[in-house]
């Protein structure tokens, strides 16, 4: 699916929200809606940025660390793709303090999703780095490149154009389950929804507005991670051709 059906999906999203938000009984629920879905992308934007982090530096210490390292990372990777994401929270949340370590919700929510999600990622990292052809490690090595210079300059630039769409899907995953962390006593867009619709009992109005909201986020960040992908694979063309 191109860019410009993707575009015109959202614009569609925000002009059926537009619309039901002239009437009445929609537009009673939208502001504090509104709030909870800000609240959602904050999660979802810093739970992200916790993935790549951990991903990229899980993959790097599980391929060229020290043993110590990369048994560190094996540990991580498996337990947080092994175990519920709803369980990785409710631990974090409710079992550390038991251990005389207490965290807010909202960091406990950016800290259990990221660390989730960045496991996965940690794979594609992986396979992105080995997906780079056997002469670019060759040709670097001929160069005299020490590991560190091979990566930052020839292998991870490339492999970066093939991580982007896996990343993209991870990120839409991570999106969606920032629904678990209104059992944390978020605030979030799914907490609101359920607050909303039990104390009226205006499911249609409420969750057609919630799905809406959820599905004009997931196009945003997919248009903006084809973007990304599309940019990153003609900047790595130009470099070839240079």
């Amino acid at each position: 699916m191109g860019i410009g059906t993707l575009v015109g999906m959202l614009v569609a999203a925000l002009a059926v929200i537009g619309m039901l938000a002239t009437q009445e009984e929609y537009s009673l629920f939208l502001p504090g809606l509104l709030q909870g879905a800000v609240l959602t992308i904050e999660i979802a934007v810093l739970g992200s940025l916790l993935a790549v982090v951990m991903g990229v530096l899980a993959a790097l210490a599980r391929m060229y660390g020290p043993a110590p390292l990369r048994w560190l990372a094996t540990v991580y990777v498996e337990i947080f793709r092994g175990t519920s994401a709803l369980v990785q929270l409710f631990w974090l949340f409710f079992v550390l303090p038991q251990f005389g370590l207490s965290l807010d919700a909202f960091p406990v929510a950016v800290l259990a999703l990221g660390l989730n999600v960045g496991a996965y990622g940690s794979e594609c990292v992986r396979g992105a780095i080995q997906a780079v052809a056997r002469g670019q490690w060759e040709a670097a090595t001929a160069l005299n490149m020490s590991r560190p210079q091979m990566l930052r300059r020839i292998i991870l630039p490339q492999a970066f154009v093939a991580m982007i769409p896996p990343w993209g899907n991870l990120f839409i995953e991570l999106l969606k389950s920032t629904a678990l962390v209104s059992l944390i006593t978020l605030s979030d867009l799914a907490f609101k929804a359920q607050q909303m619709n039990q104390n009226t009992f205006k499911t249609i109005p409420i969750f057609t507005l919630v799905l809406l909201m959820y599905l004009a986020m997931s196009l945003v960040l997919t248009i903006g991670m084809r973007f990304l992908e599309k940019r990153a694979s003609l900047g790595l063309a130009r470099g070839r051709a240079a």
